[in-house]
Order: structure tokens, then C-alpha cells, then sequence
């Protein structure tokens, strides 16, 4: 049960995500000078938290941590918190993101960042379970590491804070204006080849993202080859009519992988049947349980993916899904005064998907389940058995075949015996 707490500054904020959090028993502030000062003027090191609204790890790591007692108790005597809405500041967002992947080679939702009074980060991650467990680090043993190196050993923390700046602005000095040499796209699709999961589809394991503009980069490839293959020329060598240089990924090749993927996640679980759209990410190699959240900006790359697919491939059911994505958006993802939401939680009732999931109660009165149940069992057995008179009957075969085998190196024999007699 949760105990009332009085709101702290997040109350006068107006993004939806901040006001979540203005119960929290955390001193939670809007990201501000006036924090940084008072980070300044108290000697603390800052915890900035970044989530939004739809979030479902945010929500966890919320009900685990920031409404935990003991977390707020410490985060309050030892650090200035501040919350950010990422949909709201995109930018600080973006920078905190960039410190995130430099320092740990990947990023997400809720990004965790610790930085000093002049805003310079020295350590960042995503979630963190409350309590150490299974050798993942746990959020309080992390702010009491913390707390330790800033009191006992802040040069460490100087230090790193240099050190990922120094490699931003790096960053953000390369110049990208030169011109881009063909064999880029040789480089990506050797990638995507290797990357590529010949089973299910798709360019990964497991979590498995759509990553749509992958598959439009792949079509812009196809395209490309089909061009240069018509006009007699290679991507590398001399021109060959009508030819592909040995090793080399034909169109339908390229496009093979890009179909494939479409047809596994617009059969999977990541899409909504029902409802259509797409969730945001498929827990499994399958596409088939996804982390249930939905965003707008999935739907709008998902319908680019599929409507170029189809102008190339004409199938009907990449046309049907570009439709039944733009339905979903005009029915549920278009606010009354006509603009689109970002997002759809994936959390209902404090559970994740449970507005999607159904049970066998629910779909009982919907269809005769236990007909179809019945049916597969016995499309299953038909199977069987004729799988078991295929094998009987080659077994037969195998024994007809060694029974003349037998009889002729009988009739062999015999005709060398009498030949020997004479």
C-alpha cells in the first residue's frame, strides 16, 4: 500500500510524465539553473532520470525505487534529482542519450545519467532493479558506489566527466559534407547478410526490433542492383549484360530478406490483430510476444516499409497492412482536437498487456475454440498416418527391392554353377 506523500516540485509541471512522479517520496525538480545551483551551492552530484509517459520499465523502475522509502531517503540527504520528459526535452534528452551509448555502448528507457553542478555526466545506464541481484548491479548499492567515489574520490568522477565530454565534442566536430564512396552500401548489405535470421526474419535474436529503415535501405539497395543488372552493368567489375558477378546478391536475393521479415512480423505477435499497429519490440526470435507499447513513430516507418514493399512487390497484403495501420491511427491515435499522440502504454491496470492478451474464457464465446482445437488435432493425426504409410510404404519398397536383389544374385549363381558343370 502507498503511503501519501505531499507532492514535491514535479506538481507545478505540466507534462503528463513529470506528474506522474509529483507523488514520489523523491525531492524530484524539473530540469532547471535552479537545480544546478542548488547542486552547486550544497556540493552534490545531480541524478537526472529520463523517461515519458508510455514508458514500461519507466513504471517499473518507479513502483521499484522512487516510491521506495529507503531510496528516497538516500537520493534526498546525498543528491539534487531532477526528472526529464524526453517528449518534452528532446534535446537534453538527445545529449543524455549520447553520453549513454558512448560510456556503455547502448541506451533505452529510463535513461539514468549522474552528472556534477556543471552539468558534466560521469556515469550513465538505463534501468536499474532496486536490490542487487544475479550479478546486476542494484539502484541503491549504485547510488551508495556513488556517493562514495564523490565524497572519498571525486577526482574519479572529474575525471570520467573529461573524459566522455572530450569524446563528444569529438563527435560532434567530424565532418560528414565529403562525398560517400558506393561501396558503403556493399559494407551494409554484407552486414544485413550476416546479420540476417534465415528462420524467422528480421537481423537480430532476441529482443527484435522491426528497425523498418533498415528494410527501406535494403529495398534502395535492391533497386539499385536491378538498375545497374538491366543496364548491363556490375556494382564491381566490368560490364556484363544480363549477368550477376559470381558471390554477388541478385535483386531478388536482397529483396528476399526484406519480404521475409515483412511476412514474419505481419504474422507475429508483434502486430495487433485486432487492432492493428505494431508494438514496439518482440521479446522473442519469433515475433511472437512483444513488449506490448506502441509508438507513433513505429506505425509511420512501418507504413513506409510496407507501402514501398508493395510498390514493388504488389502484394495485396503489404497494401492491407499500410491500411489497417492508418485505420489504428485515425481510431486510436488521434486526439480530439486532431493531433496524434505519441504513444500507447503498454501497461493496463498495472499489468504489462493486459488490455491485449486474451484468455481462452474470453475467446470462447467469439469462436468454437474447441472445434478448432479439435480440428488441428486431427489435421495433426491425418498427417501421422500418412507420414506412417509413406514410410511403410518405402519400407516395403526397400524389401521388394532387396527380395529381387537377393533372387537375382541367386539366378547369378546358379547360372555360374551350371556354367561350371558344362
Amino acid at each position: 500500500m502507498l503511503v501519501e506523500h505531499a507532492p514535491n516540485l514535479l506538481i507545478h509541471e505540466q507534462s503528463p510524465y513529470l506528474l506522474q512522479h509529483a507523488y514520489n517520496p523523491v525531492a524530484w525538480e524539473p530540469w532547471s539553473d535552479v537545480a544546478f545551483a542548488r547542486a552547486a551551492a550544497e556540493d552534490k552530484p545531480v541524478f537526472v532520470s529520463i523517461g515519458y509517459a508510455a514508458c514500461h520499465w519507466c513504471h517499473v523502475m518507479e513502483r521499484e525505487s522512487f516510491e521506495n522509502a529507503e531510496v528516497a531517503k538516500f537520493l534526498n540527504i546525498n543528491f539534487v534529482s531532477i526528472k526529464v520528459d524526453r517528449e518534452e526535452r528532446p534535446d537534453v534528452d538527445a545529449l543524455c542519450m549520447d553520453v549513454c551509448q558512448t560510456m556503455t555502448g547502448h541506451g533505452g528507457w529510463p535513461l539514468t545519467i549522474f552528472m556534477d553542478a556543471e552539468r558534466r555526466p560521469f556515469m550513465a545506464g538505463t534501468y536499474f532493479p532496486r536490490e542487487t541481484t544475479q550479478g546486476r548491479l542494484g539502484f541503491l548499492d549504485l547510488l551508495r558506489r556513488i556517493h562514495d567515489v564523490w565524497t572519498t574520490d571525486r577526482d574519479r568522477a572529474t575525471t570520467a566527466s573529461t573524459e566522455i565530454m572530450k569524446s563528444l565534442q569529438e563527435s560532434a566536430t567530424i565532418d560528414f559534407s565529403d562525398e560517400i564512396d558506393a561501396s558503403v552500401f556493399d559494407v551494409a548489405l554484407d552486414h544485413h547478410e550476416r546479420m540476417f535470421d534465415t528462420v524467422n526474419g528480421g537481423f537480430s535474436t532476441r529482443p527484435k526490433f522491426p528497425s523498418p529503415h533498415h528494410l527501406l535501405l535494403l529495398m534502395r539497395i535492391a533497386n539499385d542492383r536491378r538498375i545497374k543488372h538491366l543496364q548491363g552493368e556490375t556494382v564491381q567489375g566490368e560490364p556484363v549484360q544480363g549477368e550477376t558477378v559470381q558471390g554477388e546478391s541478385s535483386h531478388d536475393d536482397i529483396l528476399t530478406m526484406v519480404t521475409k521479415t515483412l511476412d514474419a512480423m505481419r504474422a507475429g505477435g508483434i502486430y495487433d490483430h485486432v487492432g492493428f499497429g505494431f508494438h514496439r519490440y518482440s521479446t522473442d526470435s519469433e515475433w511472437l510476444v512483444p513488449h506490448f507499447e506502441k509508438m507513433l513513430y513505429d506505425q509511420a516507418m512501418m507504413m513506409l516499409a510496407y507501402a514501398e514493399a508493395y510498390q514493388i512487390t504488389r502484394d495485396e497484403t503489404y497494401k492491407q497492412v499500410v491500411l489497417e495501420i492508418a485505420e489504428f491511427l485515425r481510431r486510436d491515435m488521434t486526439s480530439s482536437d486532431g493531433a496524434f499522440v505519441s504513444a500507447h502504454d503498454a501497461d493496463s491496470e498495472g499489468e504489462e498487456g493486459k488490455f491485449y492478451v486474451w484468455s481462452f474464457e474470453e475467446l470462447e464465446p467469439l469462436a468454437d475454440l474447441r472445434a478448432l482445437s479439435s480440428s488441428v488435432e486431427q489435421q495433426n493425426l491425418s498427417s501421422s498416418v500418412e507420414q506412417q504409410n509413406q514410410s511403410s510404404s518405402v519400407e516395403q519398397q526397400n524389401l521388394s527391392s532387396s527380395v529381387e536383389q537377393q533372387n537375382l544374385s541367386s539366378s547369378v549363381e546358379q547360372q555360374n554353377l551350371s556354367s561350371s558343370v558344362e
